[in-house]
């Protein structure tokens, strides 16, 4: 590599340069969340306002409403959405028959590949008053204007569209587990729940491991196009998450400094949060984190 060392700049440095450019260098932009930022004078040349735009935020009325509303929606996310990828690949596991495990895959793969925007699309008209839901049901709610339904209609349909493609990597793990040990647990007399708990966790525990705390640290980083394209003005309760009210002060309303205090503040959360989760697991793990 000593000899070399110039080839492996000469490849390294476009992805270095893009990621400088593209990552690093929008990240002066958070000082917009100590300006009252004037777009004619510039980032460097607007009024310094300090911390001004985040006592606005944390005084707002709102702000206790929109905090809980974002953490709800990632928080049950998790509890709920994490499990089902594992538990889709230790059932896929148990289905010996090589063609039916790939059409089993091959289903649950493809909601992936729907743009959120379809979904949300998909969505809409599933759960309609003429929707095929409320035909079933013999009802003629709107479960769009429901805010105490949001959560559930964004959790599940997440986990419809999510689930299996996030199972591939459990299903990758699994693939390199001892397999004389799963013989060894069969010859033992080892039921299907023993072997599952004693061979095939212990086989995918690192990656769990992993994925949980990356997660867990991006509770507070909801994706705003999802959110925004289910809203409706009577669900709004329940569905202005940060993200959307950051989307709503900055570009509709032009507050740029204050939304931009609000997304760092949003940003600095997270950071929080992956350093804490990380912290927690290593104590509870012997010592193994990120």
């Amino acid at each position: 590599m000593k000899k070399n060392w110039q080839l492996y700049v000469f490849f390294l440095l476009p992805a270095l340069l893009l990621t400088i450019i593209f990552k690093y260098v929008p990240m002066g932009g958070i000082l917009i969340a100590f300006e009252d930022y004037n777009v004619i004078d510039g980032v460097f040349g607007s009024k310094w306002v300090g911390l001004e735009y985040f006592r606005r935020f944390l005084a707002s009325p709102d702000f206790m409403n929109y905090l809980v509303n974002t953490l709800k929606l990632s928080i049950y996310g998790l509890l709920w959405g994490f499990p089902i990828p594992i538990i889709l690949t230790l059932l896929l596991n148990q289905i010996r028959r090589a063609g039916i495990r790939k059409k089993i895959q091959l289903l649950i793969y493809a909601p992936n590949f729907i743009s959120v925007i379809v979904l949300c699309g998909m969505v809409r008209m599933f759960l309609s008053p003429v929707g095929p839901l409320n035909k079933l049901i013999g009802s003629d709610a709107n479960w769009m204007t429901m805010p105490a339904a949001f959560r559930t209609i964004y959790i599940a349909s997440g986990i419809w569209q999510t689930a299996g493609w996030a199972s591939i990597m459990y299903t990758a793990a699994l693939a390199n587990a001892s397999k004389d040990l799963e013989e060894a647990a069969v010859v033992d007399g080892a039921n299907i729940l023993q072997q599952i708990w004693y061979v095939q966790l212990p086989a995918i525990k690192n990656i769990i491991v992993i994925q949980f705390i990356l997660q867990a640290g991006n509770i507070m980083s909801i994706g705003f196009e999802k959110a925004y394209a289910l809203q409706t003005d009577m669900n709004l309760p329940a569905s202005e998450i940060l993200s959307t009210y950051v989307y709503r002060i900055g570009l509709l309303n032009g507050d740029y400094g204050y939304s931009t205090a609000v997304g760092l503040f949003n940003s600095v959360i997270n950071v929080i949060l992956l350093i804490f989760v990380n912290w927690v697991v290593k104590k509870l793990n012997d010592g193994e984190g990120l």
